[in-house]
This record gives structure tokens, C-alpha cells and sequence, in this order.
């Protein structure tokens, strides 16, 4: 086991991974910008490191100043979190580089599925179902036009470099077609540098199920059974819980086995989740996140297993240390994300800072502000999470929603209202 890590992160994941860290022995070190002097990660891990400006391009997202540090707080290893960069190729390389271990899956594996394009020919050379639609990425839009009007509509384009929503539109008439895919373009160059898209059918109202895998490197590839994250809001999540909503058993077992098939080919190392969409009785494989998830504790709860301390156990050499018949679950877990955000004016960030704030009691939570923080404009808006674990998934919706109840935050605004309400739906039960 390491000695020392550097955590290239902030927020909660930042203060999550400094307590695994810790009950391991692990001595840890952080990263901060010129507007995270003051934040809660920094107070807690201690020894952090000013790495550059608020905007996120000059300071977390600069790769040599991220190794520099490592370097100057004499750290073994570095975890990315999730998020900034851990998904960059180019940063673990960099890591390993400089002789220092990539607490995350292998360079190559990241550029394997770096891109939407490439990770859908992974799974097709896996045996994995894949969305009817295009296999190669194109920047063209009379190449795109083709593709689209090669399927029934509606169909989606998707930014090939990205996720989140971003560089994605549905496209339910061939009416202003190239005006679509120009503007999904525009947004893919913007967000990800890259304004290459892919074509797909478009699923509706699938389910949004994914499965945590980890592995050795060497071939072993083991599951930790599956989440659903299908409430979102722009295709970002809102809820997740562990296991999903019921799923035919036959289903299921078919889903595990290919996420784990995907791994096996990949010869994946360290933790990551294969996400799927879900139709009725058929599922179809989404794409490959290369890292941590933010929705890593509904797993944790149901089976026991710590995927951080998992993750450094797999970069420190020492293998999964279980097989698949150890993985067992107990109950079921549900996690809201609360973002600083109004939801009644499109989901805005809210900025400002927090005059009070009151958790609930008796559920686990994850969290990078406490009262006087201040939320800023520089950063994702989410400021922490809920977990709950009970018996039943019933018991465990019933709880959030009296968890959500005794959430207080005076200062800005979040989506703690909405998720509550979103909770009774008789949709979502």
C-alpha cells in the first residue's frame, strides 16, 4: 500500500477519498485553486497545495502543475476523483511518467474508450448489444445528414468526445436537419474540443441502468452489481440507487455478464461502470466511464465493499483481493445529488454564500461545503449527497424523502423541494 496520495480534486470527492485514505493508513495530500483557499476539502485533508487561478483550465485541469504538486508534497500515487481529469489519457501518462502510480484505469484503456465511437466498437467486438446507429464518429454534417436519414426517427446525435448532455440533440423531423446538427456541433467543439458526432436511434423513455465493474489488469474482471440512474434532469442524474428498480431476472444476469465480458476484453484495471440503456426486456450498451462515479456510495452501501479503498489496492499492486462470489448485497440504497441550482428558472446555478446549513441525521452524507461556504460560479453546482440504506426500496425512498424534509440551506437555492417531490411520483415507485 502507498504511503502518501495526492488527491487531484476538490469538493466531496476530495474529503471522500481523504477518509478512506486515512483509515488506511494512507497519509494524503490535496489541490487547490486561488477560490478554494478557504473550502471545505482544504481544511480537512490538511495539506494542499495552490495550484493556480479559479478557472478550472488554470489550476485543476493544468496537468503540470497537478504533477508538480504530487512531486513537491512527495506523493506515490495520484487519485483524480471523478471529473477534471479523470478521464484524461493524457494525464495518467503523465502520472506514470513521472514515476507515479494512476490511481484509475491504464492510459490505453482510457483512450479505448475515450471517445463514444470507439467504446461502441469495444462492445461490439465483445459480443455486447449495441444502439442501432452510426460506429464512426464524423465532423461532416452532409455525412451526418446521411446517417440520420438512414433511421426511423426519431434519432439522437451525440458528441462523440462527451457526456453530460452537451453536444446532444434529438432530432424528431428532417426539417432544419443541418441547422441541428450544426448547433450540437458547435456545443461539442465548446465543451469537449471536438465537434465530432455520432447518429443513434433514439430510445424512448428507456432506463438508465449501469454496472460497477473492477479489475486487475491481468484479465480478472468482477462486478459489483448494477445501478439505476434513470431520473435525471438534461441527462444528468439527480437519483441513483442500488440494486435497480426491479429488472426481469434473466435481464439482469445477461446485463452483468456483458459488463463484465467488455472488461474481460479490455483486460480493465482499477474500478469503472458500463452504462446501459434499458427498453422493456431488451438493454443496449451507452458507453464505458473510466473512473470513479459520483453515485459509487448506493454500491457501497449494498455490499459492504469501500470501491475507494478498492481502487488503491488495485493500483498499489495488490489485485481485487475477492472473487465474484464474495460480492453479495444486503437492502437497498437510494442517493440524491443536492445541487445549488433553481429548478423553477431552468435548473440556474445558484451562487452566494451559505448562511445555514442543516443536514439530516441518521443517513450518510458527502459533502465539500459547511455554513460560510461560498458557493462560486467556477465549479459543477452539485454541494452534496444523500445516501440512504434500508431494507427495501420502498423503505429506502420513504427515507430520503424524510431526509430531503429536514434539509436546510439559507443562502442559496437548491433542488431539495423538487427531489422530494420527485420521490412520491407514483412513477417513481
Amino acid at each position: 500500500m502507498f504511503d502518501k496520495i495526492l488527491i487531484a480534486n476538490r469538493g466531496e470527492i476530495a474529503c471522500r477519498i481523504a477518509r478512506s485514505c486515512r483509515r488506511l493508513g494512507v497519509a494524503v495530500a490535496g489541490v487547490h485553486s486561488a477560490a478554494d483557499r478557504d473550502a471545505l476539502h482544504v481544511r480537512e485533508i490538511g495539506e494542499s497545495l495552490e495550484i493556480g487561478a479559479p478557472p478550472a483550465a488554470e489550476s485543476y485541469l493544468c496537468i503540470e502543475r497537478v504533477i508538480d504538486a504530487a512531486r513537491r508534497c512527495g506523493a506515490q500515487a495520484v487519485h483524480p476523483g471523478f471529473g477534471f481529469l479523470a478521464e484524461n489519457a493524457a494525464f495518467a501518462r503523465a502520472v506514470e511518467a513521472a514515476g507515479l502510480a494512476f490511481i484509475g484505469p491504464a492510459p490505453q484503456t482510457i483512450e479505448r474508450l475515450g471517445d463514444k465511437a470507439s467504446a461502441k466498437r469495444e462492445a461490439v467486438a465483445a459480443g455486447v448489444p449495441v444502439v442501432p446507429g452510426t460506429q464512426t464518429a464524423s465532423e461532416d454534417v452532409a455525412t451526418i445528414v446521411r446517417s440520420v436519414r438512414e433511421l426511423a426517427l426519431p434519432v439522437l446525435l451525440k458528441a462523440a468526445a462527451g457526456g453530460g448532455g452537451k453536444g446532444m440533440r434529438v432530432i424528431r423531423s428532417l426539417d432544419g436537419v443541418e441547422s441541428e446538427i450544426a448547433s450540437a456541433m458547435r456545443e461539442a467543439r465548446s465543451a469537449f474540443g471536438s465537434p465530432a458526432l455520432i447518429v443513434e436511434q433514439m430510445i424512448e423513455r428507456g432506463r438508465h441502468v449501469e454496472v460497477q465493474i473492477a479489475g486487475d489488469g491481468r484479465g480478472n474482471v468482477i462486478h459489483l452489481l448494477e445501478r439505476e440512474c434513470t431520473l435525471q434532469r438534461r441527462h444528468q442524474k439527480l437519483v441513483e440507487e442500488a440494486p435497480a428498480a426491479p429488472l426481469p431476472k434473466p435481464l439482469r444476469e445477461a446485463l452483468l455478464a456483458d459488463a463484465v465480458r467488455l472488461g474481460e476484453r479490455l483486460a480493465y484495471r482499477n474500478v469503472g461502470t458500463v452504462e446501459f440503456i434499458v427498453q422493456g426486456d431488451r438493454y443496449y450498451f451507452l458507453e464505458v466511464n473510466p473512473r470513479l462515479q459520483v453515485e459509487h456510495p448506493v454500491t457501497e452501501e449494498i455490499t459492504g465493499i469501500d470501491i475507494v479503498e478498492l481502487m488503491l489496492r488495485i493500483a498499489a499492486g495488490e489485485g481485487l483481493g475477492m472473487s465474484q462470489a464474495d460480492v453479495t448485497h444486503r437492502g437497498h440504497a437510494v442517493e440524491v445529488r443536492i445541487c445549488a441550482e433553481d429548478p423553477a428558472a431552468g435548473f440556474i446555478p445558484s451562487t452566494g454564500r451559505i448562511a445555514q446549513l442543516a443536514f439530516p441525521t441518521g443517513v450518510r452524507v458527502e459533502t465539500g461545503v459547511d455554513a460560510g461556504s461560498e458557493v462560486t460560479s467556477w465549479y459543477d453546482p452539485m454541494i452534496a449527497k444523500l445516501i440512504v440504506h434500508a431494507p427495501s426500496r420502498e423503505a429506502a425512498l420513504d427515507r430520503m424523502q424524510r431526509a430531503l424534509a429536514e434539509l436546510s440551506v439559507l443562502g442559496v437555492t437548491t433542488n431539495g423541494a423538487l427531489l422530494q417531490r420527485l420521490l412520491g411520483l407514483p412513477e417513481t415507485r
